[in-house]
């Protein structure tokens, strides 16, 4: 298993796993699957600012985790919300926590102090991941999306991962030696 820094050529293989969750899941409120072209753009803007990771797994992408900002207003720049998404064939063997925590140490390193987590609240298996991950809910917003002919709930997690006292300034993540 080896986790790196996402490419515009992962575009497609990215998209692959995403679609299955757009398609048949409730996991993301996005009804309609993005044109690849849409997908490398939302992920060339993301590196500017945040980490984009993928797990590999025998030359295939099997996962991958990203962050982005909460909001675009200034104050928010200490908070940044995440998601995850893994081959729908491979849940539950432990990849999801590799990519969380590496995306974690990224975020550290970048000065964010809060994540959060936005989730359906039918899904279940994703609040108990994160709340095992040390994620607690912080609101839960009804009804606001409309998905396969019902009306979904959207429940807020977060997690603080740096000192809330007084925060060192955000370094992007273009601007890691890592990245």
């Amino acid at each position: 298993m080896n986790i790196r820094t996402a490419t515009l050529q992962d575009a497609e293989q990215l998209l692959t796993i995403y679609a299955y969750y757009i398609q048949n899941s409730t996991a993301t409120f996005e009804c309609e699957i993005p044109s690849l072209d849409t997908f490398k753009k939302r992920i060339q803007l993301i590196l500017k600012t945040h980490p984009y990771i993928v797990v590999e797994e025998n030359g295939s992408i099997i996962g991958y985790a990203y962050a982005h900002p909460l909001n675009e207003r200034t104050a928010f720049q200490w908070s940044a919300e995440i998601s995850i998404y893994l081959s729908s064939e491979i849940t539950g063997k432990g990849i999801g926590n590799a990519l969380y925590s590496r995306l974690e140490s990224i975020l550290k390193q970048q000065n964010i102090v809060n994540i959060m987590a936005s989730i359906t609240e039918e899904n279940t298996t994703s609040i108990t991941f994160h709340e095992r991950r040390g994620f607690s809910q912080v609101g839960l917003f009804k009804n606001v999306g409309f998905k396969f002919g019902r009306w979904l709930n959207n429940c807020w997690m977060q997690k603080t991962i740096g000192d809330d006292s007084k925060p060192n300034s955000f370094i992007l993540f273009s601007n890691l030696s890592e990245s």
